[in-house]
């Protein structure tokens, strides 16, 4: 019934200075990284992990998403529109993040990471990295939320959102009807998600069993993204014909690789990781 639903409604914009507009979406964005740079901080203190390595891991991981995830969107979702206008391709600030893309990125980028600052495998970085990810997807759908994106289906459960500011949805002709708050049950799983993966850290030491903690991130992740799918709007047109959305083919490659993963890290015994020596230059 209509007056149990959520009415949602606000404005995406905190404040603006002249052409400066602050969105709750890039705070939010800007907030994942600070707490998964303290995060990581604390884990390689732990580890006794230099320094340096962590500076330049955030480096990396920064270009890497946002590059990755807006290459991933022309590619995945927008290449009908963004083949035929590729100057729009780096107007990020208008929207436009996928983030299968922003994994790839990062993979990617960690892979140019690993070869030249720890000498260990992507799996070494992967486990201990994928955990502050994980807490940094929760504030990004709470930044989609703001936004009245990525919004779920029609619903007639209680908890439905009738997003008011939604300029439009595909074949419906009401924008006004109530629908799945998608983005809170990613935001839901993700955090559950990064809820684990901490435990396993801190308190099992799960990072001894290399690609373990990675295996269960993809899981929790992608799985996650996978059954909640279902009860999204398709993103672009021609998914309407589709069996499973892209979003749904992209989650089940990482989906198989999690399960391979954990079965691997189990079948192999934990082992201490012996960090290379840092070589330093002094001054004559």
């Amino acid at each position: 019934m209509l007056f149990n639903v959520i009415t949602w409604a606000p404005d995406p914009e905190i404040f603006s200075i002249g052409p400066l507009s602050i969105r709750y979406y890039g705070v939010l964005f800007a907030l994942g990284f600070l707490i998964g740079y303290y995060i990581i901080d604390k884990m390689f203190k732990k580890e006794n992990i230099p320094e340096l390595w962590l500076e330049k891991l955030f480096i990396y991981v920064m270009v890497a998403t946002v590059i990755g995830a807006r290459l991933g969107h022309v590619f995945f979702y927008g290449w009908e529109y963004y083949s035929q206008n590729p100057g729009d391709i780096l107007k990020v600030w208008e929207g436009g993040l996928a983030s299968h893309g922003g994994a790839i990125g990062i993979l990617i980028a960690l892979w140019f990471y690993s070869k030249k600052y720890t000498k260990q495998s992507m799996l070494w970085t992967l486990d201990r990295l994928v955990i502050p990810v994980a807490l940094a997807a929760v504030f990004i759908r709470l930044g989609n939320l703001m936004n009245s994106e990525i919004v779920g289906a029609p619903t007639t459960m209680p908890w439905g959102f009738v997003f008011e500011k939604l300029e439009y949805v595909r074949g419906v002709d009401n924008p006004l009807t109530p629908r799945h708050p998608s983005q809170l049950y990613e935001a839901i799983a993700y955090l559950i998600t990064f809820g684990y993966t901490y435990y396993l850290y801190w308190k099992k030491e799960a990072y001894k069993r290399e690609g373990l903690i990675m295996g269960i991130f993809l899981i929790g992740i992608f799985l996650g993204r996978f059954i909640i799918e279902f009860f999204k709007d398709n993103q672009e047109a021609f998914e309407e014909s589709m069996a499973l959305n892209m979003g749904q083919i992209l989650s089940i490659p990482f989906v198989i690789w999690g399960v391979y993963l954990i079965i691997r890290a189990l079948k192999r015994p934990e082992k201490e990781v012996k960090l290379p020596i840092i070589k330093t230059k002094t001054k004559k």
